[in-house]
């Protein structure tokens, strides 16, 4: 490809680029990294295989945490605090 059928397709290429990027720029912050209830429940099961026997979210220090109680297949119980 020749330096200018690069620079033409790089031309293409930006009205789509600037669409994303206003888009992205658009989203709330805490939007781009939230994680839901049943995202968090699913994540501890995983990670500790196990039943969740309860979730919740509450507010701590300002903040919005997921609080998970699982039973592990070894029987311990572990409350699994995770960020929104």
């Amino acid at each position: 490809m020749t330096p200018m059928n690069t620079l033409s397709a790089f031309r293409n290429l930006l009205p789509g680029l600037a669409l994303v990027v206003s888009l992205w720029a658009a989203m709330p912050v805490q939007d781009a990294y939230a994680i839901t209830l049943k995202q968090a429940v699913n994540q501890v099961q995983r990670q500790y295989q196990g039943n969740v026997v309860s979730a919740r979210t509450v507010n701590q220090k300002g903040k919005r945490i997921h609080v998970i109680r699982v039973v592990t297949k070894n029987g311990v119980v572990k409350t699994v605090r995770i960020p929104e």
